[in-house]
Parts: structure tokens; sequence; C-alpha cells
């Protein structure tokens, strides 16, 4: 099956919304939380393909999901295979515009190692540190709450980027790696978005390189080295990579305004009826009538 980008913008307009996502215990969003495994696992030594196979799998999954995780299903009772299962469900349903090899790669790929000892101490400055939104030169700031942060972001970046990469010619793990990695100069700089990046003028490049290279002197050599040729890409659109990545980066960041613009419009009805909040169930007949008789319905 070829995916248009028409057809993928559901799954990956889902996945984003894990960055609006909790877990009890457990600080930040599931986006945030999956950012900091993704750095722990690379940093750690594993294979960059195989993460993002596995986050990848674990985000297309917990689009519908959400914090139904293997660790949680088994500590339910279910056996390893019924958990897969279920995970299976998951990724079939949210992923069905997904390429057939994208989505059964997905199914068969391994859960993410739940270890956050190797991540990076600038993976969890990425989590603190909020996106500056929508900016323009000359223009006051468009401020909307909550605003995400640099992990969600890469995090969204570096899974919508895995999934593209086939369709553009790209390698999937170099994909997902750029994505994680396109921000490390906001460790130490604040989002001032594009309109306070322009203030900086000429100064703009020097400090994005010299505050991108101290962030990867952090890392092994082995994945430091590896990263720099692939951030060259974050200024091409005419390599495989480069493809890749804009289009995720784009995606996510236009799908981020949809959000802010969905939620300003939401209304009791779209709870009600499109999304059956009061759903079918053998006591619904009795709540129809409490609301009806408070004047609740719509």
């Amino acid at each position: 099956m070829t995916s248009t980008l028409v057809d993928l913008v559901g799954c990956l307009r889902e996945i984003g919304d894990l960055k609006r996502v909790h877990v009890a215990g457990r600080p930040g969003s599931i986006a945030d939380h999956a950012f900091l495994r993704a750095w722990s696992a690379l940093a750690g030594g594993a294979d960059p393909t195989s993460v993002a196979d596995a986050e990848c799998a674990a985000a297309v999954a917990g689009a519908r999901l959400a914090g139904l995780d293997a660790g949680v299903l088994r500590d339910a009772g279910l056996h390893d295979d019924e958990a897969r299962a279920v995970r299976a469900r998951a990724i079939a349903e949210v992923g069905a515009a997904l390429p057939d090899d994208t989505r059964h790669r997905l199914v068969d790929a391994p859960n993410p190692v739940e270890d956050l000892a190797h991540a990076p101490a600038f993976a969890a400055v990425l989590v603190d540190q909020p996106r500056a939104g929508a900016t323009a030169p000359g223009r006051p700031r468009l401020i909307v709450e909550p605003p995400e942060d640099h992990g969600e972001h890469c995090w969204a970046v570096a899974v919508y980027g895995a999934l593209l990469a086939e369709q553009h010619g790209a390698d999937r793990g170099e994909a997902f790696l750029l994505g994680l990695a396109h921000h490390l100069h906001n460790v130490a700089m604040p989002d001032a978005g594009f309109a306070g990046e322009i203030l900086l003028g000429d100064h703009l490049e020097p400090v994005l390189e010299r505050l991108t290279e101290r962030e990867l002197a952090t890392l092994p050599t082995a994945l430091a080295d590896r990263l720099r040729p692939l951030l060259a890409a974050r200024s091409d659109a005419d390599t495989p990579l480069g493809r890749a990545f804009h289009a995720a980066d784009v995606l996510d960041r236009v799908l981020q305004v949809h959000h802010h613009a969905r939620a300003a419009a939401f209304t009791a009805k779209d709870a009600l009826v499109d999304l059956e909040l009061v759903h079918v169930s053998p006591v619904s007949a009795y709540h129809d009538a409490v609301l009806t008789e408070a004047g609740l319905l719509p």
C-alpha cells in the first residue's frame, strides 16, 4: 500500500497528542518520557534503528492505548504474548494508513527498554525548556497555553521522521537520531522563536553551532560522531534525510498549532455526540435521563 501525507496526517496527529497525555507518578508527558528513554538507550550504546523501531511502535500504539504499555499490562496479569496482541491491535487501528511493511515492522518491534539511567543531562533540560510557539519579526508573540517543550517536539519529529524516512529514501535510524538532536542548542538557549533569532543577525549561526557542539561533547564519542554529519541535514531539503526531517519538522509544528485551534473551538457537543462521552452501556438510559432532567444534553 502506498500512503500519501493526506492519508498519514490522522495517524501523526494522534501520535502528537501524546505530548498532552500524562501518567501518574511520572513527571512530564508520555512524549517527554519517551524522549528521555530514547536518549538513554542511545547513550547506552543501543543501535539507532532498533531504538527508532521500538519507539515508533510505542508511539503508534500509545496514540490509542496512552499509558497502557507492556509493563502496565503485564502488571495487570497479561502474559507477554497477550500484551503484544493488545499492542498489535492498537498499531493496526492507529497505523492503518501506514505502508504495510512499516506496520508489520512495528508489530514485530521490541518494546522500549524502560531505563533512564543513561539519559544525558541535556535531555532533561530540553524537557524543561518551553518552545516559543508562533513568532514573526516585528510582531508580538502569540501565546498559547500550555506551551509544548523541546523534548516533546524533538520526540515527535524523530518519530514522524522515522515513519516517513523510507518514503523519502532515507535511513529511518538516521532520521530518528536527527529528530531527537536537532534542538541541542536550546539546552543553553531559551527559545525566542523566529522573531528573536532574526535579531541575532550574523551571530545566529555561530551561536547555534557552538551551543550544539557543547552538548555533543557530553555524549559518547561514537554517538557524537554519528550525529555531527546528520545535523547538516537541518539546512537542506535536497537529500533524502533532509526531506524526511523537514517533512517531519514542519508537520509537527503545524499540527501543534492545529491542536491549539481545535482546543479553543471545543464544545460539549463534540464530547457528548461525536466522541460519545456517555457511551452505550447497561446504564446509559439512566445516564441520559439524568442529563435530560439536568438540561445538560445538547
